[in-house]
Formats: C-alpha cells, sequence, structure tokens
C-alpha cells in the first residue's frame, strides 16, 4: 500500500513537470510576443503561439461540440477496451472524424470551408492547370504566381486536387472532406503502428486519446492530408518489418510509395522517415524492408522527376520564396521557442503529462520500444525546430509528427486515471477552438 502511494506520487510529481514545461513554453512565447510587437516586429500572428485571431465565441453549434465531447469522454475508452481490434480501426477513425467534424461545425460553415479567398486554399490554383505534365514543367518557373503555401511546397496536393476536380469532386466542400478523411484515417493507421511496437494493451490504452485529439482543431488544411499520408506509410513500413517474405514485400512497397508521394506533399516531411528507421534499427533491424521501400520511394521520384519537377530544384525555388515572405521579418530565437509552444496546444495536457512521467521516470528495458517510438517523433520535430525552415504557424506543420508522440499515452496512464486526463484534452481542444479564430 506504501509503495504503491509513492508511485502514485511520484508519478504526480513527474506529470506535473510536463505540464510545468508546457505551460513554461506557451507563458513564455505569449509574453515574447506581445514584447516583440511593442518594439516594432512584425510576428503576423494576434494570437500566439497560434496563428490567427483571440475572438472567444460560444453558439447552439457550440453546444453540440460540448456534448459530443461528454459522449466521447464516456464511450470512446469503452470502445478501445472491449472491441476487437480489427473492428476498433475502423471504429477509431469514425470518431475522430465525427470529432473533428464537430469542433469544424462550432464556427458553422466557415469551420469547414474557411474565409473566402484564404491563402492556404490549394485549390486556387487549380483552374490555371492545364495538363498535369504543362504544370509539373513549369511549376519552378511559375511558383511567385502561385498562393503563399503553393509557393513553399511541391506540387503534390495542387496535383491531387486537379484529379479530383477531373471527377467532379471540385470546390471547397470536398476540399473539407480530403482533410477531415485525412486527419481521421491517421488514427487507426498511428493504433496499428503502436500495436506492433508497443503491444495491442497499450495500444488500447492510447486509442481515446488518438481519437479525441486537441491537434484536430487544426484538421482544416492541406497538412492534415499530408498527416494520413505519412500515418499510412509509417504504418505500412513497419507492418512490413514484422512480416517476411512476399507479404513483407508487397508492405514495404506500399509504405515506399506513400513516403514517396508524401515527398512531393511537403518538403519537410522527410524528417518523418526518422520513424519508421527508428523502429527498424532499434527493434527489427530488417534493413532489406527498408531497402524495399526506398526502391518505391525512388520510383515516385523517378515519376515526377520525368514528368518535368525535379524535387531538388523545387525545394531550392521554395526556400528563396520563404526566404523573401512574412518569414524575412520572423525572430529565429522567438520561434524557436513558440513552434514548440504551437506543438504543446495542439498536443494537450495529458500528453504533456505523459511526457513528463515517462522521460521523468526512469523507464524499464521494456520500454525501450516507446523511445523509438516517441523519441523519433520527437527528434524529427527538433530538427525541423533547429532548422527553422518555418517559423510560425506550426499548429498544421507538426500534424503529422504527432500521433507518435500520443502514443506515449498509452504507457504513462492506469486504467483509473484515463477518464479525468481525456476529459482534460477534450476540455482543452473546445477552450482552443472557441477562443482562437484560426485560418485552419
Amino acid at each position: 500500500m506504501i509503495a504503491r502511494l509513492a508511485r502514485r506520487r511520484r508519478h504526480g510529481v513527474f506529470a506535473a513537470i510536463g505540464l510545468v514545461v508546457a505551460a513554461s513554453l506557451i507563458g513564455v512565447s505569449y509574453l515574447g510576443a506581445r514584447w516583440l510587437q511593442s518594439h516594432g516586429h512584425q510576428i503576423s500572428t494576434d494570437a500566439p503561439p497560434l496563428n490567427g485571431t483571440y475572438a472567444w465565441r460560444f453558439s447552439a453549434e457550440s453546444l453540440v461540440a460540448v456534448a459530443g465531447a461528454v459522449v466521447g469522454v464516456v464511450w470512446a475508452p469503452e470502445v478501445a477496451r472491449r472491441a476487437p481490434f480489427r473492428r476498433l480501426l475502423p471504429a477509431s477513425f469514425g470518431i475522430a472524424l465525427i470529432w473533428a467534424a464537430l469542433l469544424a461545425f462550432a464556427d458553422g460553415s466557415r469551420g469547414f470551408t474557411g474565409p473566402p479567398g484564404s491563402v492556404v486554399d490549394y485549390s486556387q490554383t487549380v483552374p490555371h492547370i492545364a495538363s498535369a505534365g504543362s504544370f509539373l514543367h513549369g511549376f519552378v518557373a511559375d511558383v511567385h504566381s502561385f498562393a503563399g503555401h503553393v509557393r513553399s511546397h511541391p506540387p503534390g496536393l495542387v496535383l491531387l486536387l486537379w484529379a479530383m476536380g477531373r471527377v467532379g469532386l471540385s470546390g471547397p466542400w470536398w476540399e473539407a472532406v480530403l482533410e477531415l478523411v485525412g486527419g481521421a484515417a491517421s488514427i487507426p493507421a498511428a493504433l496499428i503502428v503502436a500495436r506492433e511496437v508497443l503491444g495491442e494493451r497499450r495500444a488500447r490504452a492510447a486509442a481515446p486519446f488518438l481519437m479525441l485529439a486537441p491537434a484536430a482543431v487544426f484538421w482544416g488544411s492541406g497538412d492534415a492530408v499530408f498527416l494520413g499520408v505519412g500515418a499510412w506509410g509509417t504504418a505500412l513500413v513497419v507492418l512490413a518489418t514484422g512480416r517476411r517474405g512476399r507479404r513483407s514485400r508487397r508492405l514495404a512497397l506500399g509504405g515506399g510509395l506513400l513516403f514517396g508521394f508524401l515527398l512531393y506533399l511537403s518538403y519537410g516531411l522527410v524528417l518523418l522517415a526518422l520513424v519508421p528507421i527508428e523502429v527498424t534499427k532499434g527493434r527489427r533491424r530488417r534493413w532489406r524492408t527498408l531497402a524495399y521501400a526506398g526502391v518505391a520511394v525512388l520510383g515516385v521520384v523517378a515519376v515526377f522527376t520525368v514528368a518535368g519537377f525535379n524535387w531538388f530544384t523545387g525545394f531550392a525555388a521554395a526556400r528563396r520564396e520563404v526566404s523573401h515572405s512574412v518569414q524575412q521579418f520572423r525572430p529565429y530565437g522567438f520561434f524557436l521557442v513558440a513552434d514548440l509552444a504551437a506543438l504543446a496546444v495542439a498536443l494537450g495536457p495529458a500528453v504533456w503529462a505523459a511526457i513528463g512521467r515517462f522521460a521523468a521516470g526512469r523507464p524499464r528495458r521494456w520500454d525501450r520500444p516507446a523511445w523509438l517510438l516517441v523519441g523519433g517523433a520527437l527528434a524529427a520535430v527538433a530538427v525541423a525546430d533547429v532548422i527553422g525552415l518555418s517559423k510560425g504557424e506550426v499548429e498544421r506543420i507538426w500534424l503529422p509528427f504527432m500521433p507518435w508522440i500520443v502514443a506515449v499515452t498509452g504507457i504513462a496512464f492506469e486504467e483509473a486515471e484515463q477518464r479525468p486526463w481525456l476529459a482534460a484534452q477534450v476540455a482543452w481542444a473546445l477552450a482552443v477552438q472557441f477562443a482562437v479564430r484560426s485560418p485552419w
């Protein structure tokens, strides 16, 4: 009994450490932003560390989101605990999709389609595409004429929207569907990886936190599509490392194809490869599997290159465009902290408490797989933050790395603690949704 009480006290201290670190990041970034703005610095946000403005609003639609949050806290842990794993995967997709839709619905139709003329609307470029080939051939030469976020990204998402339009799925509502489905699709993929790396019990424990993640507030952007593609690419490669023969090769090739396409959605997501590489290096050592995935990645690169778009030339052009954008006025040192603060907001208090417990709790040897999964994602975020290619707006840019960090909740919390921490998560998500008017 005494040992149990001591363990709970120790867990409480470590959770508090994680929360204090997150709160400090958010507080320092907020105060730093106000100081910089008062001294004439341009940081292009009125809701630091997030992009947007503070605009508290509460309506009848907001009540629907609150009701959905209550149902989710009560029901999601039961689904995660009792459903057969094969059924849990589609159930997690459905719950995550509903949760994201309810959060968006709190702002009415604007919550799905965004403000008119938003610069993050990749579909603005679609009407100017005569053919996929001509678009790819001229992309670098014409990059300065595109909307801001198209200039700083490869042409993959624009091509995807163009292809959707060719089959009659064009317009802001179909774009919203693509974003929400992309974000929700990442949840079953993350559960598959968590089961492969951490075991089924821990994957089930993490499932409610994945399904009801505060990050869903920011799924109204193209980065939610990147999230889904990256999550399934990671899942297929990790699955391949645990299989043999033809099935392993097929999974590795499928994961490689998704990773290859991911390179043409966002330049920075090459760092996401750290997650399956760390898992393979530290746990399964199936280097041949990674080789098959690499071959598939090179195949995608070859197709785009032959079609007219060179990734390295495009990356150089994007860096030039970014260097002449608002990024040139944003102080590197401030955003080194503020970008992590945005990550703290999107992850929510339960994840930071879990990280505090996990990092300070001297994990035993059998927790090493979790270090590989969570540490791989945190390492990728750290590298991207230090490089400083993106200063600001990272509450959406960090999305593809978040599921692997959220997986730490499957290790940190005992069953009796799950619902209180899950309630804290959804309350945090609702507070962010109601208090900040974001373009995502």
